[in-house]
């Protein structure tokens, strides 16, 4: 079994191996005047991975396919995969050969970055390291992580403080990690304190390192469900308030306000919200319709191209 080193080791070399080939160009959004750039979210086809019906190194070809130059990955996706040389390798000449560019990588599963116990912080601290070797090797800009802890929003709400404390603490310990690399460590708005924006944003800060961020996404403004209602924060505030600290966005079709209605998003507004804190980074689309997946995925992309 190869150590930290030696994977470390391995992709410095095949990093500057592929800097010798060709460049991960993004052909079909080479345009400078382009407000910002569309890329496709792997969960989007979750079902279809899920089934088998797709498989994970065939992703980014799809994405091609259907005319999207820039992927984000899930690593649940390729869970086993994170110190697999030969893997990474394999998705790297994929890409490159096809001018697609690899952004980030979402991982899942990895621990509680906020648990009560700090063996159990930093344990997932330890778990989340290798896939911040693996977005580097891939060239990926960035990991998104999780908020999470034992301590629940729905059982514990008034603990938000000490959640915060907990999470940030950790994400300044991967993100100094992640400092030689120049990777950066980002936190999702996904359920639970993490989907309050002023929560997320004041979280972030507290990391106090230059690579924490945001990923803010448009639709997991739900917080939690409260005596059968949905709990929910203001998709449009929220957006704002984490864009200073983003370094990718996530699209989802359905936006949520402050009553637990949910809603259309309006494509206009939330763009502009985007495009107002400088944002011309990838916009990546994280939605698939139930049997019509790759369909819903290009009318998402044909709306955001009428936006640049």
């Amino acid at each position: 079994m190869n150590t930290r080193r030696d994977f470390l080791k391995t992709t410095g070399l095949a990093t500057a191996a592929l800097g010798l080939g060709l460049p991960q160009l993004n052909f079909a959004q080479s345009k400078a005047d382009q407000a910002f750039k569309i890329s496709l979210a792997e969960w989007s086809v979750n079902r279809l991975l899920f089934s088998k019906k797709l498989d994970h190194l065939d992703f980014a070809l799809e994405a091609k396919k259907h005319g999207i130059y820039a992927v984000e990955y899930v690593n649940q996706f390729f869970m086993d995969k994170a110190q697999d040389v030969a893997y990474l390798t394999e998705m790297n000449t994929r890409c490159q050969n096809e001018g697609i560019t690899q952004v980030l990588i979402m991982v899942d599963r990895e621990g509680m970055l906020g648990a009560r116990s700090e063996a159990d912080r930093s344990k997932a601290v330890e778990n989340h390291k290798k896939w911040i070797e693996a977005a580097k090797f891939l060239g990926c800009h960035t990991v998104r992580v999780n908020g999470y802890s034992d301590i629940s929003w729905s059982t514990r709400p008034e603990d938000a403080e000490e959640v915060s404390k907990l999470v940030s603490d950790s994400i300044h310990k991967l993100a100094t990690f992640a400092e030689a690399m120049d990777i950066h460590v980002v936190i999702e708005n996904h359920g639970g304190y993490s989907s309050n924006g002023k929560w997320l944003a004041d979280t972030i800060r507290k990391a106090n390192h230059r690579l924490a961020g945001t990923l803010p996404d448009f639709g997991n403004f739900r917080i939690s469900t409260l005596d059968g209602k949905p709990v929910s924060y203001d998709s449009y505030r929220g957006v704002d308030e984490l864009m200073p600290l983003a370094s990718g966005v996530s699209l989802k079709p359905r936006v949520w306000d402050d009553a637990g209605n949910e809603s259309d998003l309006d494509y206009n507004r939330m763009m502009k919200i985007v495009l107002s804190h400088g944002y011309h980074g990838h916009v990546g689309i994280e939605h698939g319709d139930k049997d019509r997946e790759w369909e819903s995925i290009v009318d998402i992309r044909k709306i955001l191209e009428t936006l640049q």
